[in-house]
């Protein structure tokens, strides 16, 4: 058998094959630089959503003190 030859099992030359079909466009799936490219999305997307949540935060923390000021100047 062919995987004998390399050293390996059938399902890991299975899985390199299906790899570099994938790699050279021939199957569907994320390439190596797609899926390099998902994770720096990934990553963007996390610190965004940690960023908005800050502000939504500070926005209501701002809103509740400002709130309060214009209480006690009114009375």
């Amino acid at each position: 058998m062919i995987a004998e030859k390399f050293g390996c099992s059938v399902a890991t030359l299975r899985d390199w094959v299906n790899w570099q079909a994938v790699e050279d466009g021939d199957r569907d799936g994320l390439t190596r630089s797609g899926r390099e490219a998902f994770k720096v999305l990934q990553r963007e997307n996390r610190e965004l959503t940690q960023a908005s949540e800050i502000l939504r935060k500070a926005s209501a923390f701002l809103q509740r003190r400002t709130s309060t000021a214009n209480a006690r100047d009114v009375h």
